[in-house]
Order: C-alpha cells, then sequence, then structure tokens
C-alpha cells in the first residue's frame, strides 16, 4: 500500500514487549504518587532491549524522576536514550534529561536502553519511594500475577470465575477482580460469582493479587465471557457472510481524530465483519507494537469510550486495544486482526523470513499478551514486497513468502485466523511472480489484493489514469494493472477465489496542472491534499471535486486544473457485483477514516456483498 506510512504523532515511543510489563517494588522511604514499570522490548540472544516508563499517578505535577534498580551480576546498560543512566557495581540509576522530568497528574514518559546479560531488574525505586505506587515495607517484593481465570456455570446473569494463586515472599492478601479492565470486587479466595451481568452479552475478566502490605502485583491473562441467553442482539452480519474488512490505523487516533468508537457513530461496526488494525512493527525479525501509547495506554473520557466509560489511570489496558475489547463486547460478530507490516514496516520482513520459526513465535507473543489475548482473533502480514522492491527491495527469494506463513500457521494453529495483504501487479514478470502466492495459499484464510495504488502522482508529469481500475481500458498506462488481470493471475496460480479479497481505497490520487478531463491527460505534479500531496480522502473528494466520469470500473473528477480518481457508492456497487460474480470471498478497504460520518462507502460495500 503504497501511502502507508506513519503520521507524526508527537510521541517518542518504543516497541512492544515481548515480555509482560512487570512492576518492581523495593525498600522506601514513603509511598509515591507515581509508577516505574520495566518492559523488555525485544531479545535477539547476545543482548536486548529494554524500556522503563514513569506515570505520575498524583494530583500535582512531578518536576524531576530518577528510577533506580539492580541487575544481577553479569547483566549491564550499555546505551541509553531519554534519561541519563549510570551505576554503581550493579545498581544502576536513571534520572531525567532536562526536556522530560515534569510529568502532569496522569501523563507518563518512557526511556528506553540496550543490555546486554540474562538478568531482569530488582529492587526498584523511583524518586526513593515504591515503583509501584503503594505502600511497601523495606525489602518486600508485590505478588506474582494469579493465573489465568477460568469460567464456569454461565448463566444469563451471572458466571463463577477461578484461578491458581498468585505467590508472595510475605503473603498474599486478595485479589482484585476486573471486568472489562475494571475492578468489580476484592476477594480473599481464588473464585468469585460475578452476577448481575446481561444476558447474550461478552465480557472479558482479568484477576490482580495483592499482598500484606497491599503492594499489586501484574494482571493475569483475560478470559472472555458470553453470558447465557438474551437472544443475538448483534445487528451486524453473521457467520456464513462475505468478508467485509476495513484497516483501522493505529496512528489515525493523532491528527485524523478518528477513534474505535466511530465505527459505532458512523454506523460501520454494524456492517463490517473484520478490522485490521495497523500496523506492528517488523524489527530485529521480530513482531513487535509500534506506538505503545495509542495502542495501549491512551486514556479514553467516558464521551470517547465505547462503552460509555471513562477510563482509569490504574486499569490494566487502555488505548485502542481497549476500545476494540469494547467493540468486540457491542458487536460479538467482529473479528479483529493484528496486522504487521505495510509499506513503512516492510523492510523487517526479510531479516524475519531468514528465521520464520521466530519470527513466528514472536509475533504469537505480542498477539497473545495477556493483557488483550482477548482482543484479537488473528495476524495479518503486509509484506510489501517478498522478493521484491516496495519502499526497499527485497532479495530473500520466492519461497520466502511461502515459508514465513507456513511457519505463522505452524504456530497459530489451526483456530487462528491467517491473513496476508499482496500485491496486485499483474504485469507479465512483475510482482505476483516473484513469490509463490499459490503455494502459500494452503496456509492462509484469505488475501487481501491490493487493487488499489496502480497509478498516481510519483509520475509527476502523468499521463492521468484511475488508482484503482476495476478492468483494461483503451489507453491504460500499463499492462497488467488492473483488479481483474490481478485476481485472474493469483487464480492461475491455485488461488481459490473464495480466499481472494477486492480492495477498495477510500481515497483519491491527483495530479494538478492538468486541462485534459479524460484519463490520458498530462499534469505538472501531484495535487494538493490534507495530508499529503497527491492524496485525499473519499469524505473531501466527494464535495470538494466530485466525479465528472468514470473509467476501468471506477470514478474520476476533473476541477479546475486539479485531476482526481476515487471510488463512489456507484462504483463499489459494480465492484462488488463483479466480485460476486467472481466467487470471491468479499472486499476490503484502506481505511476507515477516509469514509464520511455516516460510513457511506462502508454500506456501500456492505450492500454490495448481500
Amino acid at each position: 500500500m503504497r501511502f502507508r506510512h506513519r503520521a507524526a504523532a508527537g510521541f517518542a515511543t518504543l516497541l512492544l514487549p515481548l515480555a509482560g510489563v512487570v512492576g518492581l517494588a523495593a525498600p522506601a522511604q514513603a509511598a509515591t504518587t507515581a509508577t516505574a514499570t520495566f518492559t523488555k522490548t525485544s531479545d535477539w540472544g547476545t543482548g536486548f532491549g529494554g524500556q522503563w516508563t514513569i506515570k505520575n499517578t498524583g494530583t500535582s505535577s512531578i518536576s524531576s524522576w530518577t528510577v533506580e534498580w539492580d541487575f544481577p551480576s553479569g547483566t549491564k546498560v550499555t546505551s541509553a536514550w531519554d534519561a541519563t543512566v549510570t551505576n554503581s557495581g550493579d545498581h544502576w540509576i536513571a534520572k531525567n534529561v532536562g526536556w522530560n522530568g515534569t510529568i502532569a497528574p496522569g501523563a507518563s514518559v518512557s526511556f528506553g536502553f540496550n543490555g546486554t546479560g540474562p538478568g531482569s531488574p530488582s529492587n526498584c525505586t523511583l524518586n526513593g519511594g515504591s515503583c509501584d505506587g503503594g505502600p511497601t515495607v523495606p525489602g518486600d517484593n508485590p505478588p506474582s500475577a494469579p493465573g489465568t481465570p477460568t469460567a464456569s456455570d454461565v448463566t444469563d446473569t451471572s458466571v463463577k470465575l477461578s484461578w491458581a494463586a498468585a505467590t508472595d515472599d510475605h503473603g498474599v492478601k486478595n485479589y482484585d477482580v476486573l471486568r472489562d479492565g475494571t475492578k468489580v470486587a476484592t476477594v480473599t479466595a481464588t473464585t468469585y460469582t460475578d452476577t448481575g451481568l446481561t444476558a447474550g452479552t461478552d465480557y472479558s475478566y482479568t484477576v490482580q493479587a495483592r499482598d500484606t502490605a497491599d503492594q499489586t502485583g501484574p494482571v493475569s491473562g483475560a478470559v472472555a465471557v458470553r453470558t447465557t441467553g438474551g437472544g443475538n442482539t448483534d445487528p451486524g452480519p453473521q457467520p456464513g457472510s462475505k468478508v467485509n474488512l476495513g484497516y483501522f490505523t493505529e496512528w489515525g487516533v493523532y491528527g485524523r481524530n478518528y477513534h474505535v468508537k466511530n465505527l459505532v457513530t458512523s454506523g460501520s461496526a454494524a456492517k463490517i465483519t473484520h478490522i485490521n488494525y495497523a500496523f506492528g512493527n517488523v524489527r530485529n525479525g521480530q513482531c513487535t507494537v509500534d506506538d505503545t501509547y495509542a495502542a495501549y495506554d491512551k486514556a479514553y473520557t467516558a464521551d470517547q469510550s465505547v462503552s460509555g466509560q471513562a477510563d482509569t489511570w490504574d486499569q490494566p489496558l487502555r488505548g485502542n486495544f481497549n476500545q476494540l475489547r469494547q467493540l468486540k463486547a457491542k458487536y460479538p460478530h467482529i473479528k479483529v486482526l493484528y496486522s504487521f507490516g505495510g509499506w513503512t514496516y516492510s523492510g523487517g520482513f526479510g531479516q524475519a523470513a531468514a528465521n520464520a520459526a521466530a519470527f513466528a513465535k514472536s509475533c504469537k507473543n505480542v498477539v497473545e499478551d495477556p493483557r488483550w489475548a482477548d482482543v484479537f482473533d488473528g495476524i495479518d502480514i503486509d509484506w510489501e514486497y517478498p522478493n521484491a522492491c516496495g519502499l526497499t527491495c527485497d532479495t530473500s527469494g520466492p519461497a520466502a513468502f511461502k515459508n514465513l506463513v507456513q511457519a505463522l500457521r505452524a504456530e497459530f494453529g489451526p483456530d487462528y485466523l491467517i491473513t496476508a495483504a499482496i500485491t496486485a501487479d499483474a504485469s507479465d514478470g512483475g510482482k505476483i511472480d516473484a513469490a509463490d502466492y499459490g503455494g502459500a495459499a494452503q496456509y492462509l484464510d484469505w488475501y487481501n489484493v491490493m487493487t488499489y495504488d496502480y497509478f498516481g502522482a510519483w509520475d509527476k508529469t502523468g499521463p492521468t489514469a484511475p488508482h484503482s481500475p476495476l478492468t483494461p481500458y483503451t489507453g491504460i498506462p500499463k499492462a497488467g494493472f488492473t483488479a481483474s488481470e490481478a485476481i485472474a493471475k493469483l487464480k492461475a496460480k491455485g488461488v481459490p477465489s473464495a480466499k481472494l479479497l477486492l480492495g477498495i481505497g477510500f481515497y483519491g490520487r491527483g495530479w494538478t496542472g492538468v486541462t485534459q478531463a479524460a484519463p490520458g491527460g498530462t499534469a505538472t505534479g501531484p495535487a494538493p491534499g490534507t495530508y499529503e500531496a497527491g492524496i485525499e480522502d473519499y469524505k473531501v473528494l466527494k464535495g470538494a471535486c466530485p466525479a465528472t466520469g468514470t473509467v476501468g470500473g471506477t470514478a474520476y473528477a476533473h476541477c479546475g486544473t486539479n485531476w482526481w480518481s476515487y471510488d463512489t457508492p456507484a462504483t463499489i456497487a459494480t465492484k462488488m457485483t463483479w466480485a460476486k460474480n467472481q466467487g470471491l470471498g468479499g472486499a476490503f478497504f484502506w481505511e476507515f477514516s477516509g469514509d464520511t460520518s455516516n460510513g457511506e462507502l462502508v454500506n456501500a460495500i456492505h450492500n454490495g456483498l448481500q
């Protein structure tokens, strides 16, 4: 997807933990109003990456911070950023730099480092107090995570939960039971029956232990529960429907101000079947979360939240992941896949393919992280492009893609959705010919065939041409650059029709300096766009530059000296009819925020697939 670059978010973020976040307690002088948590962001055998996050849990600003911890002998920091890190033997001290010392109430900052050795931090202090923000006794560590709860005796309005006990050096006092991230009870036993629930509704439960000093440990894994009864209250497409999948961009919560709740208010949630959450990164041959703040830390107010409940500072999961959890509770028919790669982050796939089994294991660690394991139903690989050139050129060979997805299926097993977004270049000797997409199809549930971005203002002088043509037309600049030819070529390589989804762009591509209304005109460069020259959302173009014609099954528009091409509800209807006649599994689109506030294009895909 040529335009899938990450918008500047204004946050310095590190990569996803492959191990859980660990809060560490230590000898302290007094209770603090802040917490410090450690995350192991990566591990490459001879070394590892680490991140500390300091969060202000109080009501007044913190003006400076110092985090101290011990490493076992042989483990040390080799480089660090966003903090000044020193040591005395195995005792390590990190102090804020000038620009990140002040932390407002509810806010957080992070610093990272690279290290060597096998050990993990212990005896952490933050400004002389406990790193978990709670009361401590000198030498008292917090409890371990309890076992993931199991559910039994599920009724219309109640469920019984049971879990394995946590351990603690001074004894466990009780357990907090959390429903959808909010504490609903504190109990001394390792069982709890939650009552007063709604029939036919999805819930997610976790448990957190407290020790005798009232310190809390890590949250357990999550168990998903659906109460009985209630009938089918989900208004969305039901099992057996054609796939209607949309990409939700992680960075869209910033400049685009597009959030998971927008899927509800636009009516789109009731029309889609699947969401691809984009994008996870691929670094050092492993899957990682890209923007941890947007993914699982950003706090939502009640009016911004799908559930209508505000996030609290101490809940185990916030951000997009928690909002997706709430969306699935409201619309149980929706399945969510975590998509890795994209135009910007595909450079890491070549290294990943060199050790496909290790890559697959790292991806499962991310997708099944106990903090959000109930959110994701599968994984999507967006490698642009195997054994070919995208932002960078890959030379891993024609078998690399097949080997990669085979390893993913072996690691994730038969019950996970495993999909891939792939090229739609059907030219002779083009990108479809560069990898074994036919052989790889047996390991995948479907392909998202990126039947858009064929033509655009990267060719500054034109000729003007639609970026998402369905069929060839007289004068098309390059043979093989249409959706119909791409689908035909993939079928010829042995990919079943039902494993192919037709791609729709919720945006247009355009040139300026154009005098000719029909396709094939010359230009002087890319047309102005809100976020990037040469590209604009459908929701803007439908009013700013209405369609003046169609070519190759898609629309184009000439307004002033600008020339745009984009899909409309009418051209989408044509494409969906074609997809059904071809026996395709459905359609997908990039991406939600380009649509109108009432989900005009999502609705067109939904209606067209019926």
